[in-house]
């Protein structure tokens, strides 16, 4: 057995592999409800042979979400929604996990096929939130900087998403404090320019996530891990980076977090990202060594054995892919073959297995 097809467990939950799709937003549900797009969209990859099929990015309430066609979990009719969903990835032997989010100064923009660009009046835009009123872009607007009670209210919208995360099946939740999102945003000394207790020093810029990451975990039950996506660096001089995550990355551990997905980028428009195959591995290898916690690995991870040399090495214990995902629902049954390991494929599709 290769080590990419390795089982992994974490808390109560064991993966069949490391094999993780990363959340990607399909702007495609209404109300923030999930719809049969999303159903064959994740269902497709958890028939594929995936070990965790990761929701999108989805709004802990309507003001979080990035654009009116994310999916979001602030209601009943999310909840049942999802639940048709979650059943069909666990009857094939995936995991469901969901990345909870808020948007911050990112919220309330189109689609990106119709330009992304900042709603306006008349097109259903609302009020974005965010720690300082800094806007993300020239075109987008300063976002209202929050107030001690919007923090307040922000940690128990996500400490409610998970506790309807529950309720829809969902085994994982993840923490979105990557991309240029509300808790990345008060992460980075570039968005967050508070004079309170919420800004300045590094602990009281982390204050905020680390609070919201206790809520979640403390709502989500104690035998189902939590992970946190972070952006490990800014790409952009006197931002956040790498050694500042380590000492997030240290503290979440410390929350009961259970792993961190190890991302970068996405708080300023524009930033030089040295992008190329692996380019993100350095961040999940530092991590998991100075923190002592799983970490997993994304970036152009794209051939299995680029991904088995991570897990080999030491580098990450988990690998997640979007773009690989998107052009091949079956990479993993595609890579065990590739790599000689015999894994079960789908009775329905074993005829085409040799």
């Amino acid at each position: 057995m290769t080590r990419l097809f390795e089982p992994l467990r974490l808390r109560g939950v064991t993966f069949r592999n490391r094999i993780f799709v990363s959340p990607m937003c399909m702007y495609s549900a209404e109300d923030g409800v999930p719809n049969d797009w999303h159903l064959v969209h994740l269902g497709s990859r958890a028939v594929g042979g995936a070990a965790l099929v990761i929701v999108e990015a989805t709004g802990v309430s309507a003001e979080g979400r990035i654009s009116p066609g994310d999916t979001g979990l602030w209601n009943a009719r999310q909840v049942e929604a999802f639940r048709r969903i979650t059943d069909f990835v666990a009857a094939r032997g995936a995991v469901a996990g969901i990345q909870l989010a808020h948007a911050g100064r990112k919220a309330s923009t189109d689609v990106p096929w119709k330009g992304g660009r900042p709603l306006v009046a008349g097109e259903g835009a609302w009020t974005t939130l965010g720690p300082s009123p800094i806007p993300f872009d020239r075109g987008f607007p300063p976002p209202r900087e929050m107030t001690l009670s919007d923090i307040d209210r922000v940690t128990e919208e996500f400490a409610a998403g998970a506790r309807r995360a529950v309720e829809a099946g969902f085994r994982v939740v993840e923490v979105h404090v990557a991309h240029g999102y509300l808790l990345h945003e008060f992460l980075s000394p570039l968005s967050n320019r508070r004079t309170d207790e919420y800004g300045g020093s590094l602990e009281n810029r982390m204050r905020f996530p680390i609070r919201v990451a206790r809520a979640v975990r403390q709502a989500f039950p104690a035998e189902r891990p939590v992970f946190v996506r972070i952006s490990a660096t800014d790409w952009a001089e006197g931002g956040w980076d790498l050694p500042q995550s380590i000492e997030l990355s240290k503290l979440l551990k410390k929350e009961g977090v259970d792993l961190i997905d190890c991302s970068s980028g996405g708080l300023v428009p524009n930033a030089k990202v040295p992008a190329g195959p692996g380019y993100q591995v350095p961040f999940a290898e530092a991590i998991r060594r100075e923190a002592s916690i799983a970490t997993a690995a994304v970036g152009m991870i794209t051939e299995p054995r680029q991904a088995e040399e991570i897990l080999e090495t030491g580098k990450a214990d988990a690998i997640v892919m979007a773009r690989a995902f998107l052009r091949d629902p079956y990479w993993p049954l595609h890579a065990a073959q590739e790599l000689g390991a015999d894994v079960d494929w789908p009775v329905q599709y074993v005829r085409a297995k040799t």
